[in-house]
């Protein structure tokens, strides 16, 4: 998820770097809409789930220990890359066809060591234990402010 994403937000910026526009400048803090409803579903489904007992013992959320979809991370990723299109985009346009080749690489080889850095956190069981009992919780609050922050710090509002 993380990977299709991230692949999404560079297709975008190459695009838009070789003058070809997807999304108008003042469309991107919109995209904080996506982890925002992602949010609302996650804690609907955190309080529907609460009492049915859906909680799979100790090592398992409501949803039996089941995290985000690939979907899910794809488009969170996407939705929180509207500051990277924004930065990659001039960068992509005056490094020229090999240097953005070579951004690109660069980035998603480190997508990689960043994906293999949260595996090996969130595998230690200190971690592990506390994401099974507060996962469920933690989620919709995350997503629902990362999705705030976007709109907000893009200037969605206004403000």
């Amino acid at each position: 998820g993380q990977y299709l994403g991230f692949g999404a937000i560079l297709v975008v910026a190459m695009a838009a770097a070789f003058g070809a526009t997807f999304l108008p400048e003042a469309a991107l803090p919109y995209l904080g809409l996506l982890p925002l409803l992602l949010g609302f579903k996650a804690a609907w489904e955190a309080w529907r789930d609460r009492g049915t007992g859906g909680d799979g013992g100790p090592d398992a959320g409501p949803s039996g220990g089941r995290g985000p979809g690939v979907l899910e991370v794809a488009v969170v990723t996407f939705a929180n890359g509207g500051d990277n299109i924004g930065v990659y985009v001039p960068v992509f346009a005056t490094a020229g066809t090999g240097g953005m080749s070579v951004y690109a690489t660069v980035f998603l080889l480190l997508v990689g060591v960043w994906c293999v850095a949260g595996r090996v956190i969130t595998s230690r069981p200190v971690v592990a234990r506390a994401l099974s009992r507060w996962g469920h919780i933690l989620l919709p609050v995350v997503l629902i402010g990362i999705g705030l922050l976007i709109l907000i710090e893009g200037g969605a509002f206004g403000w």
